[in-house]
């Protein structure tokens, strides 16, 4: 039996993600990033709303400041982007896949009315699209 390939990003998303609230340290985050493997995380509020996004290219520098300077790593608010780049869950994967080639996020937040529900990467995209050529 064929199983059906997936076509939207409700169908591919991590719903179990990494995410992190603005005010958890910059160490913390780093290390969360590093567990999971990510180059980035979305930033909640209490009510798990989007209210930003941090990547590792938005805390490394800050990072070198305070190991060379000996001061105290940020707090993710610091240091966070307000304005994020996000999909819905009934996004199609191709209209995503022909975004990204324009955009260069490699992590979109999945909303829906600014609740995260989860989050898709370039790398479950790529797979996705494999799965519906029935490349794997």
């Amino acid at each position: 039996m064929n199983k059906k390939a997936p076509t939207t990003v409700g169908e591919i998303m991590s719903r179990d993600c990494f995410r992190v609230s603005a005010s958890t340290s910059v160490a913390t985050l780093v290390a969360g990033l590093a567990l999971h493997r990510l180059p980035g995380a979305p930033v909640v509020d209490d009510h798990d709303h989007l209210i930003g996004f941090i990547s590792e290219q938005d805390v490394m520098g800050k990072l070198l400041d305070s190991a060379y300077h000996g001061g105290q790593p940020a707090l993710v608010r610091e240091l966070m982007r307000d304005e994020v780049l996000t999909v819905t869950p009934d996004k199609g994967i191709v209209d995503l896949a022909q975004e990204m080639l324009g955009n260069k996020p490699k992590i979109y937040p999945v909303v829906d009315e600014q609740r995260l529900m989860g989050i898709v990467t370039r790398r479950d995209i790529l797979s996705a699209i494999a799965s519906m050529r029935g490349n794997l």
